[in-house]
């Protein structure tokens, strides 16, 4: 009788190691769990394809990584470019693709995309507010807005510091008179000057020249992109030439400091 009780005892110790055994091994342990779960995969950056380097400076600015730009920054006048069947290769691989509505191969940008790229179109205009507006509206796009956001704060530091700099250099403490090519009212906003006048892209006619000449500007700011020659000569205003795409480098931002240059040399010389 007492070694059955043994028998027992010992089957019932065992039984509950086993058991405990079991439980256990039914709980992964903190190793388990992270090689389980592994590194959560990124989401994926989109592949952005711009006509020119000005699409692309807002598309870097809004958070993109992956931007093929067209039309060379090489080709003085983007709306003269043909684009290449390699170009429109490029375009049938974008998950986005930015142009604006004015640029003549916009069509064929358009029928290149075919379904998979969400086509966007972009108001090209430097003036803060409206650069800032769709940076927003790109970075929702991407899924990029916290970089869009980053973007911004820094734009508004530095154009602060610009539209300082250029303010001090006014001729006589004053605010100059200017007349602007219809793309670079943003520089006059940028030297803290109201336009009397404003012409283009066309070239201006004689019953316009007379009207901008009357209005006696110091400053002419041309578009250097679409220029049309002298714009009021012999009227003795300065001629200002903006530059409004940046460079290979997306830089939107070396565009205003480059106009800010430009703006005080041409004040220091009126």
């Amino acid at each position: 009788m007492a070694r059955t009780r043994v028998r027992i005892t010992s089957l019932l110790a065992l039984s509950a190691t086993l058991f405990l055994t079991a439980a256990c091994g039914n709980e992964p342990s903190p190793q388990d769990t992270k090689s389980e779960a592994g590194p959560q995969p990124q989401a994926k950056k989109p592949v952005v394809v711009v006509t020119t380097t000005w699409e692309g400076a807002f598309a870097k600015a809004a958070g993109a990584e992956d931007v093929k730009v067209i039309v060379p920054q090489s080709v003085h006048h983007a709306p003269d470019y043909d684009p290449k069947p390699s170009d429109l290769a490029a375009v049938a691989k974008a998950d986005f693709v930015l142009y604006a509505p004015f640029e003549p191969y916009a069509a064929k940008i358009k029928e290149a995309a075919g379904s998979k790229a969400k086509l966007v179109e972009v108001n090209l205009d430097n003036d803060p507010d409206k650069v800032k507006a769709e940076v927003d509206k790109l970075g929702t796009l991407f899924g990029t807005s916290d970089a869009a956001t980053r973007w911004k704060t820094g734009f508004d530091t530095e154009y602060a510091k610009l539209n300082k700099e250029v303010r001090a250099g006014w001729p006589g403490g004053r605010s100059p008179s200017v007349v602007t090519q219809v793309f670079t009212a943003w520089s006059a906003k940028l030297a803290g000057a109201t336009p009397v006048g404003t012409y283009g892209p066309e070239a201006v006619t004689p019953a316009q020249l007379a009207e901008l000449a009357a209005k006696k500007p110091e400053l002419v700011l041309d578009n250097a992109h679409m220029s049309t020659g002298t714009v009021l000569p012999d009227s003795g205003a300065k001629q200002v030439k903006i530059v409004n795409y940046p460079g290979e480098d997306l830089d939107l931002l070396t565009v205003y400091r480059n106009a800010a240059t430009e703006l005080k040399k041409a004040m220091g010389a009126s």
